[in-house]
């Protein structure tokens, strides 16, 4: 049996439909990505398992346990912010201990839980020092180990890097998930950022409208879409109709080029070249259609790739090229 198994969630505001019978099974020691637009559902999900909005119907079973009806504090599920809700009056010490002292814990072992998370966050000369005196990645650790330092059955995570600059969140998505694993602590992170759940997620959960998409491995998610919206919403893709009435789809990487004809390649003129930093995105009028190619700088420069130039370019190879009805 699945650690936690979300069972027939439904939950409306007024006559809006949020979530639609939703099913999710979830192992222990998983970090699970939730991903999707804006108002697809999954933050309000995020909020009915740990108990802070009550679903319509269906269950939220933990650790074979249902835990739907229990009050949030009942449930002993962490849960970290986006603005980090740190209490700017308290030291970095003592917001970590801040429900260890509610929980009447004898003070020396108090200090020892809060030096070991400290130890683990790499935060141990801070313990001093008040949120407005370190940065806004460090106060996001903090609030990270507030949580933990509780032991809870499951961590939530609710967009915790959205509001850092993109150097601090690619520091701290490598930290988030080095501390997950070391403790084996069962998470679900909320994100609409895809490179944020390709990096971090063990499994993806891809949501629109109030209903699950797709879900499964990075990989599984990125290169075998079993729908359009799945597609489209995960990095860029080339949609490209067959005669039997199906598509297939290519991703801009897995496309095979050259600047002479070979035999499986089809001819096509370069329109645009879009330099990407780690890579140039060439578009190619096709035929009919126009398609995306990524090349590294030496491929574009050794093919003397520019625009208005041909280039041959073979749709249908192995890698990146699955079809759906």
């Amino acid at each position: 049996m699945s650690y936690l198994r979300i069972k027939g969630i439904k939950k409306s505001f007024k006559k809006a439909e949020v979530l639609k019978n939703i099913n999710i099974d979830i192992e222990k020691g998983e970090l699970v990505c939730f991903l999707g637009p804006s108002g697809c559902g999954k933050t309000t999900l995020l909020r009915i398992i740990a108990g802070l909005e009550k679903n319509d119907s269906g269950e939220i079973d933990l650790n074979g346990k249902n835990i739907s009806k229990l009050e949030p504090s009942k449930r002993n599920i962490g849960i970290v912010f986006q603005n980090y809700a740190l209490f700017p009056n308290l030291t970095i010490g003592e917001n970590i201990a801040y429900g260890l002292v509610n929980k009447k814990i004898n003070k020396k072992e108090i200090n020892e839980k809060v030096d070991e998370m400290l130890k683990l966050i790499g935060l141990s000369s801070h313990k001093d020092k008040y949120p407005s005196e370190i940065s806004g990645g460090q106060q996001q650790r903090v609030a990270l180990a507030r949580a933990i330092v509780l032991k809870p059955d499951i961590l939530l995570l609710d967009e915790p890097l959205s509001a850092l600059d993109a150097k601090v969140r690619e520091n701290l998505r490598g930290e988030i998930k080095r501390i997950q694993k070391a403790l084996n602590i069962t998470t679900i992170m909320v994100t609409h950022d895809q490179e944020e759940a390709l990096t971090m997620g063990d499994k993806i959960v891809v949501f629109n409208n109030g209903e699950v998409m797709q879900e499964g491995t990075p990989e599984e998610i990125y290169y075998r879409p079993i729908n359009d919206f799945t597609a489209d919403f995960i990095g860029k893709i080339n949609f490209i109709d067959q005669e039997n009435g199906k598509v297939s789809y290519i991703r801009p990487e897995c496309i095979e080029f050259s600047n002479e004809f070979t035999l499986g390649y089809k001819e096509g003129i370069v329109k645009d070249i879009e330099f990407r930093g780690n890579v140039y995105r060439i578009l190619v009028c096709l035929e009919n259609i126009d398609v995306f190619i990524d090349m590294s700088w030496k491929e574009k420069n050794s093919l003397n790739i520019k625009v208005k130039r041909p280039i041959y370019v073979k749709l249908n190879s192995v890698t990146g090229v699955y079809k759906y009805a």
